[in-house]
């Protein structure tokens, strides 16, 4: 997708299709009242028919007449609403952008400025262009499908904008909005790959991919090296697996002084977790590949921090593994050794994404970080609790959590604050080693939350549980992109 943006107030421009948003069309604007006269009076044909009120959501087509410009215009209708609410906004544009899907135009230029007057035009357009992003994504399942998809056409949008002011504001909105569509394509198109291409060691190569388009330097830890950090928490849950485990570093390096200490993204990236030898039911087993969204989230955030120059220092670490049965893997009641020196009784080989994390967080303290989030797939509880609509968030700063939960109001990829307190750690007590990886029954989100406080202590730290919107939900069996918005805006507003 391509976009640009025009400071023109004039609406007979060449292209496939011509969106004009409408309030209740009493008060017409003086674009939309030439319009109207350039089509005949169309809008009040339209409107006299009842077929044009201009209230929420409603979507006119009509074929344009000879000496408009555009092939086919578009009215949708914003409401009375004195204003709208981004959320509101971003709900009007995903139905605009599944219509335009199916119109399927080449070309297409937006006229919002009903919208605008009620809203603001950076937000508009950043929504705009991630709604468009995600109404025309397609994973190419094959390659002749990725030749196919080659040769077709990259929608082009042009936004119109008033005045130049306006213009300003749609350029600074749809550069965020484009970043982070491209930052969620990436990470949809990791997640959605089958397990047995996207490995550790393919994460590991898109990594060095990236590294080597966006200027990051990346590093491969193997097993070896894992081995000799004394990663022994990390390194049990590969052990029924034929693919080895990887830690992947990937540094950005934005802010002029190089030594700044970095904002730090540490992303679960379990490529397959069958469960271990705590097996999981068979149905939806197939859906484990979306295991690694939150190591996908971080490859994501990357590349969109990257796209926008963010003058911050950001570090993406990366624990990789599968998770499957084997005669030589964890098993029930072992006792392993973390890289902090804190030992683990495994009461569940399905609870394996702390076990990777939590190694993780102790390998980020080298890069003295100013703020390390972790973000994984590592509850079923949280679906139980929040729906596929918002992720859950804890941490041990609440500066941090704070920081988190606006970037998602922004975003519009929502958290929610859950309680990580000291009487829910009681619940981790094991008699046969320091802690024990699962809590019960009860509170299974925030239990895996203090789990992974114990591993945290010496830096400012949330955690991100985004089971329940990283995949699933409204967007169906496939991954949404999520939770690249919110990781994107955090690090945008690390740079205010």
């Amino acid at each position: 997708m391509k976009y640009q943006i025009k400071a023109s107030k004039n609406l007979a421009v060449k292209t496939d299709c011509l969106v004009v948003a409408v309030r209740p069309l009493k008060n017409m604007s003086s674009q939309q009242r030439e319009l109207n006269d350039k089509t005949g009076k169309a809008i009040d044909r339209l409107q006299a028919a009842g077929l044009l009120s201009g209230k929420k959501k409603q979507i006119v087509s009509l074929p344009a007449p000879s000496g408009v410009g555009a092939s086919k215009i578009l009215f949708v209708g914003i409401g009375r609403a004195k204003k709208l609410d981004s959320e509101s906004v971003r709900i009007l544009l995903n139905g605009l952008a599944r219509q335009l899907k199916d119109l399927g135009p080449d070309t297409v230029s937006f006229d919002l400025a009903a919208l605008v007057s009620k809203s603001d035009m950076q937000t508009v357009s950043r929504h705009l262009i991630e709604a468009l992003g995600d109404s025309q994504y397609r994973y190419i399942k094959q390659p002749k499908a990725a030749r196919d998809n080659a040769k077709k056409k990259q929608l082009k949008c042009t936004i119109l904008c008033d005045s130049r002011t306006l213009a300003a504001q749609a350029r600074k909105g749809a550069a965020i909005g484009q970043a982070i569509n491209n930052g969620k394509t990436l990470a949809k198109n990791l997640a959605n790959m089958p397990g047995n291409i996207c490995t550790p060691s393919y994460l590991a190569s898109q990594a060095r991919k990236l590294g080597n388009s966006h200027g990051l330097k990346v590093r491969v830890l193997n097993e070896k090296q894992m081995r000799e950090l004394g990663m022994g928490s990390l390194l049990s849950v590969s052990l029924g697996s034929r693919q080895p485990a990887k830690l992947i570093v990937m540094q950005y390096t934005g802010a002029k002084n190089k030594a700044q200490a970095p904002h730090a993204l540490v992303g679960k990236g379990l490529t397959f977790d069958a469960g271990g030898i705590s097996l999981k039911p068979s149905p939806k087993m197939d859906e484990m590949k979306y295991d690694m969204c939150g190591a996908a989230s971080v490859f994501g955030a990357l590349l969109a921090a990257a796209e926008l120059q963010l003058p911050i220092n950001i570090v993406g670490v990366v624990p990789s593994s599968e998770n499957l049965p084997d005669g030589s893997a964890n098993k029930p009641g072992d006792v392993v050794t973390s890289m902090s020196g804190q030992t683990i009784e495994i009461l569940n080989t399905d609870a394996e994404g702390r076990l990777i994390l939590c190694d993780a967080l102790t390998y980020t303290e080298r890069f003295k970080p100013q703020t390390v989030i972790d973000i994984a797939t590592l509850t079923g509880a949280v679906i139980v609790a929040l729906g596929h609509q918002t992720a859950g968030v804890m941490g041990n700063d609440q500066g941090v959590i704070d920081d988190l939960l606006a970037a998602g109001d922004t975003s519009l990829d929502f958290a929610w604050q859950l309680p990580l307190k000291e009487t829910y750690k009681k619940q981790l007590k094991s008699e046969y080693a320091d802690l024990a990886n699962i809590g019960g029954p009860s509170a299974g989100t925030i239990t895996a939350g203090c789990f992974l406080s114990y591993f945290a202590e010496k830096f400012r730290w949330a955690h991100l549980d985004i089971a329940g919107t990283a995949w699933g939900g409204s967007v169906g069996k496939r991954a949404s992109g999520r939770a690249v918005p919110i990781l994107t805006q955090y690090l945008i507003d690390r740079c205010q």
